[in-house]
């Protein structure tokens, strides 16, 4: 049999002749992986990345995306699977997650292929690879409305045409390095939970939100579970954390193909808010950093990191210098939109300016220094005087304002908020403030 009429099998072997250019890859210096990470950060303020939470038998307050440094590839195994008819964008679009590149490696991604086609666009999920904690979708759009400046809306759907009840992020498509016939790809990267499984049947929805070129697309796929059954292992760890005073207990690890989760209890009695710790890394025997991009829940979450699954790690040990947080009763203050009044919250924190904006009201507020590398300025709850809660979906940021260089420029969307007047109530969910302190923790893993 051609590799032309079965890729994955002749592909297989050389693949698997590459794993062990991942036990000696380097992991980049310091240095490197800040240029890298300030990089994504200033391109992530042109493009947005949209996140998207569906509560249903999930109990999780916030769902935060942290960019983390790159990690080199090795060139021939790009080559390999850049040779998979359709998934050319792969290698670029997951290279930072060294973890996803190792289950590729061994032949956990499922080739789909199928394409929704009308109206001169088209959209055509290439590929996904999941299992008990993860699912990353690859498409391919083609033929589409001003792709760069319009944003699509994505849902995911299970067999029965219902909301999947998971968190998943998803940034705007970029072009194809390989194609001239403005082709874009992108991934959708789903979080799944005991309680909300993978799905038997998947289907992917993209709905554009150009009023002047809607248009609706959808491709339904079986999802191949058997691919990583019984791929789980967990690790008990059940020890303590100090950190400036604030106790975090460290319950256990569990190991998935796709990322290792390290499930968390900040503990209740702590007098501060902790919204992520700092410079989070997982480090094996061999020196080898696994980083993390993700942490879902309040004061019980979970810490998702890239996975070391397919590299066996004797022991692991998490290290970090710090966390991001607040002192608790820093969390809620009054804001009169008025007189652009601030009472209670964090010093240094004002409200510049608001507009309407259709429904929404756009308020803008003021944080003192960067917030590159750090959390956003965001909110968990407002309220008017009359105790009416409001959503804020999202948030965008700048540094500076006007020539004020030593601040950052945070617009809070408010929605339905356009008629809002007077006082707010408002609670701060992540705040741009860090506290510096190193810590490390030995995870002993049996072989």
């Amino acid at each position: 049999m051609t590799d032309e009429q079965n890729p994955f099998e002749a592909l297989e072997t050389r693949l698997q002749a590459r794993k062990a250019e991942y036990d000696t890859m380097p992991v980049p210096d310091t240095a490197t992986s800040r240029a890298v990470q300030a990089g994504i950060q200033q391109a992530s303020r042109k493009r947005k990345t949209r996140l998207r939470w569906l509560t249903s038998s999930i109990s999780a307050a916030a769902l935060i995306l942290l960019f983390t440094g790159c990690i080199r590839v090795s060139p021939a195994f790009a080559s390999f699977v850049e040779q998979l008819p359709g998934m050319e964008g792969v290698v670029n679009l997951i290279r930072q997650d060294k973890g996803l590149m190792m289950a590729i490696d061994q032949s956990l991604l499922q080739k789909v292929g199928i394409t929704d086609e009308h109206d001169g666009g088209s959209l055509t999920v290439e590929g996904i690879i999941t299992d008990d904690s993860r699912m990353v979708i690859f498409y391919k759009m083609k033929g589409m409305k001003d792709i760069v400046k319009n944003d699509y809306d994505i849902d995911l759907l299970d067999g029965k045409g219902k909301h999947l009840p998971v968190a998943f992020s998803y940034a705007s498509p970029k072009p194809a390095s390989d194609s001239d016939d403005q082709v874009y790809e992108n991934f959708v990267d789903v979080i799944f939970t005991d309680k909300a499984p993978p799905p038997d049947v998947l289907t992917v929805v993209f709905k554009s939100r150009d009023k002047a070129h809607p248009g609706v697309w959808k491709v339904t796929m079986p999802v191949d579970k058997n691919l990583t059954k019984g791929m789980k292992r967990v690790i008990p760890v059940n020890e303590t954390l100090v950190v400036d005073g604030q106790r975090i207990q460290v319950k256990q690890a569990t190991m998935y193909p796709t990322r290792l989760v390290l499930d968390v209890q900040m503990d209740p009695n702590n007098n501060k808010k902790i919204f992520g710790l700092s410079d989070l890394q997982l480090v094996d025997e061999q020196g080898r950093a696994w980083r993390t991009d993700t942490t879902i829940g309040e004061d019980t979450r979970s810490i998702y990191f890239e996975s070391m699954y397919f590299s066996k790690p004797k022991k692991l040990t998490l290290q970090g210098s710090g966390f991001s947080g607040l002192d608790k009763k820093e969390l809620d203050f009054s804001l009169d939109l008025k007189t652009r009044e601030i009472t209670g919250g964090p010093s240094g924190l004002q409200m510049l300016d608001s507009k309407v904006e259709g429904k929404d009201l756009i308020v803008d507020f003021s944080v003192p220094d960067s917030m590159e590398d750090s959390f956003v300025l965001a909110f968990s709850k407002v309220k008017d005087s009359t105790g009416k809660t409001y959503q804020t979906p999202g948030a965008s940021w700048s540094p500076g304002y006007g020539k004020d260089q030593d601040h950052t420029t945070v617009s809070v969307t408010i929605e339905h908020g356009a008629q809002l007047q007077g006082e707010l109530q408002m609670k701060i969910a992540t705040y741009p403030s860090k506290v510096t302190s190193s810590f490390s923790l030995e995870i002993p893993v049996n072989p």
